[in-house]
């Protein structure tokens, strides 16, 4: 029997709907967390946009309780890059990805040619201990292995550790209000347990259908940056529905996760520089939009992306004015429906309000883009 079709619109629906962005969710932080695979964090703050968006009542101080008190934590995972996860996830998915990791330090241009040769054990086996005696930062890590190691290339051997050892970043970074430079201890010694000793790519897979799907293998190498998936979809073919999009390629998904109508409206939502919904599919056609700012100016130009309608269909930074103490929102958006500027205005003056709220007045101005 042939597969059911998911039009980009349907896909667009499914994924917002797994994602809390159809409508904030009365579901408590941790929670979503865990249902959302961690949220992206390399800049320590994007996380609490990014559940802004998504929750009813946010409070971003729960979220700085939680990492102080060591149920949420900062890690390295998916793609190589920093997320913040519960615990629990940390010690269960950082095994599934450790080989990204391995890769990474492999082909590192500057740091790899420095390891060749070298037996990283005993680095490791020097790094570790002293590590969870106390968070290090950088400089400190490296001067200690310049220290113990003379004849090696110290900073090597710190990149080799941040792949290597499965390290937490130790609050107050990534406390709201807070700061702190790149301070970091092993996750066992930090959380007081160990990683999972039989962590599953399976058990990762259905999450990350449950949280991005539907999807294909390629979008499950993109979201990880992990391969070998086709091999893990056959094996779980069983417990998973088929699908092609529109453009004859091939999909799955889990059988009871929700795929809305493809009409449901999908409202305005301010999103942070980095957020997972649109960094985790390999093709993000169904995140697109025709005379949308497209994906080449959706990172680092901008503080965030904007989704109207499911799509992305603008741009936003903040512009502070130090002497009057006014936030604005700044967002160049292509040409919508009034309905929809008004809309992406409203919502604008809530996120900058949430997202600068020391300032003494908040504005939004909007840029239409040619």
């Amino acid at each position: 029997m042939a597969a059911d079709v998911l039009s980009s619109r349907a896909l667009n629906r499914a994924t917002l709907a797994r994602q809390l962005l159809l409508q904030r969710s009365s579901m408590p932080v941790v929670g979503a967390i865990e249902h959302l695979v961690g949220l992206q964090a390399q800049n320590p703050l994007d996380p609490y946009l990014a559940l802004w968006s998504r929750l009813e009542g946010f409070d971003p101080e729960e979220v700085g309780r939680l990492l102080e008190s060591r149920a949420l934590v900062r890690i390295v995972v998916m793609r190589g890059t920093i997320h913040l996860l519960t615990a629990d996830d940390a010690r269960a998915l950082r095994p599934v990805v450790q080989p990204v990791l391995d890769a990474e330090l492999a082909r590192h241009s500057q740091y790899a040619p420095e390891l060749v040769g070298v037996d990283l054990a005993p680095v490791l086996a020097f790094a570790a201990p002293l590590l969870a005696d106390a968070p290090l930062s950088g400089a400190a890590l490296r001067g200690a292995l310049a220290d113990r190691f003379p004849l090696l290339h110290a900073a090597a051997l710190a990149y080799a550790c941040r792949c290597l050892l499965p390290l937490v970043q130790v609050p107050p970074r990534g406390v709201w209000g807070k700061t702190l430079q790149v301070t970091s201890t092993p996750l066992a010694a930090w959380v007081g347990a160990p990683m999972v000793a039989e962590a599953s790519i399976d058990d990762a897979v259905l999450r990350y259908l449950a949280a991005f799907g539907p999807a294909s293998v390629a979008d499950l190498a993109a979201w990880s940056r992990l391969t070998g998936f086709r091999a893990v979809v056959d094996r779980l073919r069983p417990r998973l529905r088929p699908f092609t999009d529109d453009r004859g390629r091939s999909l799955v998904d889990l059988p009871d996760a929700p795929r809305p109508d493809p009409a449901t409206p999908a409202p305005v939502r301010f999103l942070p520089e980095y957020d997972n919904v649109l960094l985790s599919h390999a093709d993000r056609s169904r995140f697109a939009a025709a005379g949308g700012p497209g994906f080449d100016r959706a990172f680092g130009e901008a503080k965030g992306t904007v989704l109207v309608d499911g799509c992305v269909r603008a741009i936003w930074r903040v512009e502070l004015d130090r002497a009057s103490g006014r936030a604005t929102a700044v967002v160049e958006h292509h040409p919508l429906p009034k309905r929809s500027v008004a809309r992406l205005e409203a919502e604008g003056r809530r996120a900058i309000r949430f997202w600068r709220p020391d300032a003494t007045e908040h504005e939004v101005r909007l840029h239409l883009l040619g």
